[in-house]
């Protein structure tokens, strides 16, 4: 087994966009969602989504924080995280996370009502790179 650092995982995932976001409901049932990063891909092992605020997801991450991120790379690369999920209604955080192409979603930008961050802090990274796997805890 080989294992990685952080910056080791962080540069096999730069490529990778979509990731599932998974959420426990109100009814204990898990929800799974694609989320893109739009390409905001400096991972530290803070992860981060534009979304409205209304948004299911939004409600099970302030009831339950408890969330996870899957990530599907190429040639046998995947990534768990386990970690906490925040939601973030500030103005000066979304501009600090916000790309281009994000206004074809919300369109008056970090202005647009109803828009919400979600920040994902990973405290365990399980990876898998073709037959090797490890590890990263994260505090």
């Amino acid at each position: 087994m080989n294992e990685m650092s952080l910056s080791d995982v962080a540069e096999k995932m730069r490529d990778i966009d979509i990731a599932m976001l998974c959420t426990l409901t109100d009814g204990g049932a898990i929800a799974a969602r694609p989320m893109s990063n739009n390409r905001d891909v400096t991972y530290d092992g803070d992860s981060y989504y534009f979304t409205w605020e209304q948004a299911r997801m939004v409600l099970d991450i302030e009831r339950q924080p408890t969330v996870s991120l899957t990530f599907q790379g190429s040639k046998q690369f995947a990534v768990a995280v386990e970690g906490k999920g925040e939601i973030i209604r500030d103005k000066a955080q979304f501009e600090q996370h916000w790309t281009p192409d994000l206004d074809n979603w919300f369109e008056d930008g970090i202005d647009t009502p109803g828009i919400a961050m979600i920040k994902v802090h990973a405290e365990r990274i399980h990876y898998w790179d073709g037959e090797d796997d490890g590890e990263v805890m994260l505090s």
